[in-house]
């Protein structure tokens, strides 16, 4: 008997609903034509959900995402909600349900598609057979930290406040989940952080250290999170998984998501502890310039799709299948407006859902 696989979709703001829509099919065709058994449920999150219940994300949807297996989530945000009060605000949402879930892994690959080398502002033989994988750190740091907030002082300045916070057991999670994945890849973690200046880098680095004896065939090396970002776009393929917080992690993983030419082409996990929930999102924001006009790029949501099949259902020849699907349709010169380049075939979002459903019928055989 075939296990049910579980799934909250939230599709969000912006151009989510119509990449989302996208992935939809993938999953339909799974289920139609590898034995696959989905159940799927779908909720509001961010600014819809603002709209609708007054609050990013409602406490009946964080029940929901707490009893699937996994959720996959579109994009939140736009102009619409920039006068909404801070802690209502649909990234507050996104940050809930990461937050509530302990998704403390977001896994962040930057693949280069053959392809797409030319797509890259890097040349080509930088980033052609690029493969790194980038370890953030979800739910602590900078971004949770207490005391925050915005005070006025008695000389009636105004103050901003944020906390960069850490514990070893935060850092030893993390970077175990960055060790074993290295010990699956090339065998390399490079640990990022700013102990030059910060005594939370420090810290970042000496417990770092002591997790990698635990890892005798994993090279370990520090640098420092300005130096990393600045040796992702002078020689990239220097780095296999890059474990870092989630300040430095949100600022690194961009830099590495551009040298692989688009934001509309690269997935992410975020992972809590082993048996728990899961998380699933394109890198790339709701783009509310093009919403509706059907021109959005969906491979990164189909990507992250893949990366489900892969982390939480332990369905890798799906994954393959999907991920194969798509470099096929790359190589055969479709592109979306954010891919576009000279002689290829610029497609719409559903024309390139259409391809990437053609090849997996090829590929399945």
């Amino acid at each position: 008997m075939s296990k049910t696989h579980s799934l909250l979709i939230l599709p969000g703001d912006g151009i989510g609903p119509e990449i989302m829509a996208q992935a939809r099919r993938i999953i339909d065709w799974l289920a139609d034509n590898r034995g696959l058994e989905f159940d799927i449920s779908e909720d509001l999150v961010g600014g819809c959900a603002y709209d609708a219940h007054g609050v990013p994300l409602a406490d009946e949807t964080l029940a929901k995402a707490r009893e699937v297996d996994a959720v996959l989530l579109g994009a939140v945000g736009g102009p619409k909600w920039t006068g909404v009060d801070y802690d209502r605000r649909p990234e507050a949402g996104l940050l809930k349900i990461r937050k509530e879930l302990e998704l403390f892994a977001n896994l962040r690959p930057a693949m280069c598609f053959e392809p797409l080398v030319d797509a890259s502002s890097l040349k080509p033989e930088l980033v052609s057979g690029l493969d790194i994988m980038i370890v953030r750190e979800l739910v602590g740091g900078i971004y949770f930290g207490e005391p925050r907030g915005i005070e006025t002082l008695p000389s009636g300045e105004r103050r901003g406040v944020n906390t960069q916070v850490y514990t070893t057991s935060e850092i030893h999670r993390i970077a175990h989940v960055a060790f074993d994945l290295a010990g699956k890849r090339r065998g390399k973690v490079t640990s990022a952080e700013k102990c030059n200046v910060m005594e939370s880098g420090l810290l970042w680095r000496e417990e770092v250290e002591v997790v990698s004896k635990d890892y005798p065939n994993v090279e370990l090396e520090h640098m420092l999170a300005d130096n990393c970002g600045m040796q992702l776009v002078r020689a990239p393929k220097q780095f296999d998984v890059i474990v870092t917080d989630n300040l430095f992690g949100d600022l690194l993983s961009d830099v590495a998501a551009m040298l692989t030419g688009s934001l509309g082409m690269l997935p992410s996990a975020s992972l809590g502890v082993k048996g728990g929930g899961a998380m699933y999102e394109p890198v790339h924001g709701s783009a509310p310039d093009i919403a509706g006009q059907g021109i959005a790029n969906p491979i990164a949501t189909i990507l992250s799709l893949a990366m489900a099949l892969r982390y939480t259902f332990e369905l890798g020849e799906e994954a393959d299948l999907v991920e194969n699907a798509v470099n096929a349709v790359l190589e055969g010169g479709m592109r979306t407006a954010d891919i576009m380049q000279p002689g290829k075939a610029k497609v719409s979002t559903s024309v390139m859902g259409d391809a990437i459903l053609r090849e997996m019928e090829k590929l399945n055989g």
